[in-house]
């Protein structure tokens, strides 16, 4: 129900676009954001919406990622800047919802 795009492989201080697209249900009722887990390392979270509509950010990730969404077309997406080595990770979007959480299949982003 969650389908993610846009990662692969780019050189340090490049400036990807992550995408996630999902049902209408999932986007209208649940609480949505992006998850990264790096090889080695705990599954974290890079940035989400909170309940109220705000916006967290890791540290890490802070001033570099900025998350955004689209509601006319479901489309959630995460433009990462200035990217480091040390983001190199398995991006998820992820989605809490009333019913459950659910999980995209991960898309792989390697920074070099």
């Amino acid at each position: 129900q969650l389908v993610e795009s846009g990662g692969g492989s780019v050189h340090a201080g490049g400036s990807p676009k992550l995408s996630c697209t999902t049902s209408v249900y999932i986007f209208s009722s649940c609480r949505m954001g992006w998850y990264r887990q790096a090889p080695g390392k705990e599954r974290e979270l890079a940035s989400g919406f909170s309940s109220d509509g705000t916006t967290t950010y890791a540290d890490s990730v802070e001033g570099r990622f900025i998350l955004s969404r689209d509601n006319a077309k479901l489309m959630l997406y995460l433009q990462m800047n200035s990217l480091k080595t040390e983001d190199t990770a398995v991006y998820y979007c992820a989605a809490g919802c009333p019913i459950g959480d659910f999980w995209g299949q991960g898309t792989q982003v390697t920074v070099s």
